[in-house]
């Protein structure tokens, strides 16, 4: 093979699919490279051969500056041949070439005759036979003589190559199905013989019949993304409606909260100003004292003023439980009982205005979880996951521990260990809420779950293991995040809600009986499928008997 450009490649060569490119030419449609230009005609090779002095020009070109002159000689750099060179193309470079050509904008590069010698005329057909592209003036022949007749035509390509034999030098005419390969006449009776072999063409019938119902496939793939980016749009236009109402909701009950905290604010200001006067009266070192407690009641104050301003609903539940810590007080027993008088009538108003807080925040949850409850969805128990000794109600909304072993098939996601049993249904997007009776029961665990989670063997329950869930065990309410968090409560749970918010990663537990907020998984990344986890418990001998029990939303009013 010739040598590409040799006075204008030096160093390294640089690699672009099967092309051998020199350093600093670019297979990229940009500017006419030098390297790609033929110093003659001044445009892109074709069919480029090579000069025993390493210069390159397109084919005829060369031959029609020797043809015009009685010595050969280099047209670039001018050296003399006593013979006239057997000039031989220089693949490589029309390869690269014919890959520039296809790469300029608005020009593709097309295949020229391989015998015209003046004027390159564009190509009808490709004989694979003679190995060479014919115009239709050259063509002719092979349509004319009988032995050319024989050969075997096809629309010309640049390539032609790539349809011969490379071992044999024939026509690649034959499929080997046995190889997935074409082969040539000569291979069936070599390396291919006794192989299942067929016609290109009926093999290539074949195969467009099989793209067809490929590309069909492919266009119901598009035709159902179409769809669904139509319901992502639509389902993002309802949400947002439903956003703007739930806002315009919260910001009502968050300010008919903040004006209550106010008022009471104001009163207890008022009142402390009232009794700051009267202590003025005591001695010097009593009234330093009651300004230092005066002091620590203004702190707390603060802290109260601060939490009437939020908007933060989730982070005011949150440090709820913080609100009722005591105040504290010191024990006056030699002030006057005027003095003690006043410092009661400071912690009554103290009180009630922890009182009104404490009302309004209950009214805050109750309306939170009656906003949360127009989520109810009908949840029911799939048969298929529950464990072996779980006893299911015909309707689907009870289980129980029945302490025997039940006979049923080990499906893959029935849970094998772990007395539990998961909704038929799962959620992907949006939020749903449920409600459960615990009522009587020493042990459960409810919450929702991944449809990825391991169901054999022993599990834990674990938000990063896919469960987020609360239990009671041993008299104890736990939420079990990593690490379990305790729940401290002020009754015994009868019924429980679930609500889940997908898309915001929430998971918020509530006692419905009192309305009042559990806790709250907050921060989740949700990418699975999430289903209602139920386990009733062990049956304890009886002392855990009753079931869990899927109850009917009821709205509170």
């Amino acid at each position: 093979m010739a040598e590409s450009s040799p006075s204008s490649t030096k160093g390294k060569e640089t690699r672009r699919g099967s092309l051998v490119l020199p350093p600093g030419m670019s297979s990229s449609s940009g500017p006419l490279s030098e390297d790609l230009r033929c110093s003659i005609c001044l445009d892109v090779f074709t069919d480029p051969v090579s000069t025993p002095c390493g210069h390159n020009f397109c084919k005829i070109c060369l031959n029609k500056c020797w043809n015009n002159s009685q010595t050969c000689s280099c047209p670039y750099c001018k050296e003399t041949f006593r013979q006239r060179p057997d000039l031989k193309i220089n693949t490589t470079l029309r390869e690269i070439s014919e890959h520039y050509k296809e790469k300029r904008p608005g020009e593709k590069a097309e295949v020229v005759c391989d015998v015209c010698e003046d004027r390159k005329l564009k190509a009808l057909k490709s004989c694979l036979v003679c190995q060479s592209s014919y115009c239709q003036t050259h063509l002719e022949p092979h349509l004319r003589v009988a032995g050319l007749k024989k050969h075997k035509l096809m629309d010309p390509v640049r390539n032609l190559e790539d349809y011969i034999c490379q071992k044999h030098d024939r026509p690649l005419e034959l499929f080997c199905r046995d190889d997935q390969t074409c082969v040539c006449s000569f291979c069936t009776e070599t390396d291919h013989k006794n192989h299942n072999t067929v016609q290109i063409e009926e093999e290539s019938r074949i195969k467009k019949t099989e793209l067809m119902k490929t590309q069909k496939d492919v266009q119901q793939m598009i035709k159902d993304r179409i769809k669904k980016i139509q319901e992502v749009k639509h389902s993002a236009q309802v949400r947002k409606i439903y956003s703007e109402k739930e806002k315009a909701a919260h910001v009502e009950i968050f300010t008919d909260l903040i004006r209550s905290i106010e008022r009471c604010q104001t009163e207890l200001l008022e009142m402390m100003e009232e009794q700051q006067k009267a202590a003025e009266k005591q001695e010097e070192e009593l009234i330093k004292e009651l300004e230092q407690e005066i002091t620590e009641l203004k702190m707390r104050n603060t802290e109260l003023e601060q939490l009437s301003h939020t908007e933060d609903h989730l982070h005011l539940l949150q440090i709820y439980s913080s609100l009722h810590r005591p105040t504290d007080t010191r024990n006056w027993p030699e002030i006057s009982l005027k003095t003690q008088e006043n410092l009661e009538t400071l912690r009554r108003a103290f009180s009630k205005l922890k009182d009104t807080l404490n009302e309004k925040l209950s009214q805050t949850v109750s309306a939170e979880l009656k906003w949360m409850q127009q989520y109810a969805v009908d949840v029911t128990l799939d048969p298929d996951t529950a464990h072996p000794y779980l006893i299911l109600s015909d309707d689907g909304k009870q289980v129980r521990d029945g302490d025997i072993e039940q006979k049923l098939p080990d499906k893959p996601q029935r849970f094998d260990r772990c007395p539990c049993v998961l909704g038929k249904e799962g959620f992907s997007s949006g939020g749903f809420y449920f409600e459960v009776q615990v009522k009587g029961k020493t042990d459960w665990t409810l919450g929702v779950v991944r449809e990825s989670i391991n169901r054999k063997g022993e599990i834990t329950l674990t938000p990063s293991n896919g469960f987020w869930t609360v239990w009671l065990r041993k008299n104890e309410y736990k939420a079990l995040a990593s690490p379990s968090v305790p729940l401290s409560l002020k009754v015994k749970l009868q019924r429980v809600g679930v609500f889940v918010d997908y898309e915001e990663g929430l998971v918020s537990f509530y006692d419905v009986e009192s309305s009042s907020h559990i806790y709250s998984y907050t921060g989740q990344t949700f990418t699975d499928k999430l289903y209602p986890y139920f386990s009733p418990g062990l049956n304890h001998g009886g002392k855990n008997s009753n079931p869990l029990i899927i109850t009917p939303v009821s709205y509170k009013e």
